[in-house]
């Protein structure tokens, strides 16, 4: 009987750099004119719903694990994730504290309509109440969405002990404040992001066109922070 070949892979590290090369490769990040929910004609659009392969996940998952590693009580960690995005995010995420850093975290996420039959309810997976939560989470532009899960965390009894995103927009909130600032003021917690505009602008300051740059730098201009 022959044995199938065993692969081994290096443990993923995450950077910045490395994380928007493999997001415009699989077009994840995209540059263009794109009108967002409020309103505004950005320069760039990322978009979360095409994390859709092992390599990107695995490199995001390793950018959460390591953020939590260096910021969350190990000891003691639930993290969340609201659907449906977050639901992957919180799933990859637990999977790489544990085998990168053997932190066993426990994990849960919500159901956007309520199960009427066995457990029922809104949420699945880990037991929140009376815990402390970190909520991972893709893209922060206004916080609305945010301050939804918030409520939602704490109706079933958490605490939110931290957020993370995966991309900072680095705009204004409903004031002079980015929606990132503005979370972390009126909940008294750490708001953190594994990229920020910064890190897409200093991107494509190296490797991108310069029509591109003037477009990304004004738009920084008019709306950031």
């Amino acid at each position: 009987m022959t044995q199938a070949p065993t692969h081994q892979t290096a443990s993923t590290v995450f950077s910045p750099q490395a994380f928007i090369e493999a997001a415009l490769q699989n077009g994840v990040l995209k540059f263009g004119e794109f009108t967002l929910k409020s309103g505004r004609v950005s320069p760039y659009f990322f978009n979360a719903g095409l994390l859709a392969t092992g390599e990107l996940l695995s490199i995001l998952a390793a950018g959460y694990a390591d953020t939590l590693k260096q910021h969350a009580d190990t000891q003691n960690l639930t993290i969340f994730g609201a659907a449906y995005k977050g639901i992957p995010l919180v799933a990859a995420t637990a999977q790489t504290l544990w085998q990168a850093h053997g932190i066993n975290a426990d994990w849960g996420y919500n159901r956007k309509e309520a199960k009427d039959h066995g457990e029922g309810g809104t949420l699945v997976g880990a037991d929140l109440h009376g815990r402390a939560v970190w909520v991972l989470d893709d893209v922060m532009t206004a916080g609305t969405a945010m301050r939804e899960v918030m409520a939602l965390l704490d109706n079933a009894g958490a605490r939110v002990a931290g957020i993370i995103v995966a991309l900072d927009r680095q705009e204004k909130g409903q004031g002079e404040r980015s929606a990132m600032q503005e979370l972390a003021e009126a909940f008294g917690v750490p708001v953190l992001a594994l990229v920020s505009m910064t890190d897409i602008i200093t991107y494509v300051k190296a490797h991108g066109a310069p029509e591109q740059l003037a477009k990304m730098q004004a738009y920084r201009q008019q709306y950031g922070v």
